[in-house]
């Protein structure tokens, strides 16, 4: 199992925010989480930082929007991803919010399913909570996500890659734990 800190999910979640005035602050905030962590990931934040070094904020903000915003098979709320409108992503909404508010994992204007949301509770959950969100929902809607990325070249790519990357590690790390007992 690679070693990846306590914050990572947070720290890489809030790349996936919608760019502002502090969003270089939380990309050097999610290098320095995974710097003694994951190296795929970090490469591959590392990589995401060189495509938008020298791009300013409204740049980013109009990448962000198309890779994001226009293209629906990319949408970043897991409960679609997973769900679309079918009744069952209202449930999945409600226990979202149930599981948000008692950890204490702050909401934005985003619905509870917003990955930046799921990604904040992945490091508050216990490890066998964490595996189950992450194998049920978070894994099949990353999965999903990362297929709007082929045979394009955005460099949310990178980070989206990273979050794969990450939430694979917390599957790995549970059947290795179980190996071991």
């Amino acid at each position: 199992m690679i070693a990846t800190s306590v914050d990572a999910f947070g720290a890489i979640g809030r790349l996936l925010e919608y760019p502002g005035a502090g969003y270089r602050t939380h990309l050097t905030q999610c290098l320095e989480c995974l710097a003694d962590g994951n190296p795929e990931a970090l490469a591959r934040i590392r990589r995401f930082a060189a495509a938008i070094d020298g791009l300013s904020v409204q740049q980013l903000q109009e990448r962000f929007t198309e890779t994001f915003d226009l293209n629906p098979v990319c949408t970043l709320e897991v409960g679609w991803q997973l769900f679309g409108e079918e009744y069952a992503r209202g449930n999945f909404l409600v226990t979202m919010r149930q599981l948000l508010r008692t950890h204490e994992v702050p909401e934005s204007s985003e619905l509870p399913d917003h990955l930046t949301h799921v990604l904040s509770l992945l490091d508050r959950l216990e490890p066998e909570a964490r595996v189950e969100l992450v194998e049920r929902y978070v894994s099949p809607a990353v999965a999903k996500m990362l297929t709007s990325f082929e045979g394009k070249d955005g460099p949310y790519e990178d980070v989206m890659q990273a979050v794969g990357t990450l939430i694979a590690d917390v599957t790995t790390a549970q059947t290795a734990e179980v190996a071991h007992d």
